[in-house]
């Protein structure tokens, strides 16, 4: 049950990360941070559905969204930080530049990379998760 918190803990401080970035402090998301929300913010409703429910296969849903948002803030950090991706047809051609930095802390620490962190801790949790789930079906 810890890992399933963990993860659900970790996805809710993503979602108000993401929501205090952009609405408190203004920043417009650009094209890839969107998808990247798109893969993270149902799993705030699935954990806390799986929380109530006792649902410790939610893994089999969360693992496949946590990897597709972890490679989209990949490709978004590698975007921000290379030149991989500059002649790309996954550049942001409307509104605000996948490669502008509203933060960069420290010299690396982008909000792609916040997020990239927080897709690693939940797909860690529901891999966590699956390996007590298995172990508890054979004893």
């Amino acid at each position: 049950m810890k890992w399933l918190y963990s993860a659900w803990i970790t996805a809710i401080v993503a979602m108000i990360s993401s929501l205090y970035f952009s609405e408190v402090q203004g920043f417009i998301p650009c094209e890839l941070c969107w998808y990247q929300r798109i893969f993270m913010y149902p799993l705030v409703l699935l954990f806390m559905i799986a929380v109530f429910k006792r649902d410790f296969h939610i893994y089999r849903y969360a693992l496949p969204l946590s990897i597709i948002g972890a490679l989209f803030s990949i490709v978004h950090y590698l975007q921000q930080k290379t030149s991989l991706f500059e002649t790309s047809i996954l550049k942001c051609t409307k509104g605000v530049p996948c490669s502008g930095q509203y933060i960069n802390w420290f010299g690396f620490i982008t909000i792609p990379f916040l997020a990239l962190m927080a897709f690693s801790f939940i797909i860690i949790f529901m891999i966590l998760l699956r390996q007590q789930t298995k172990n508890e079906a054979l004893s």
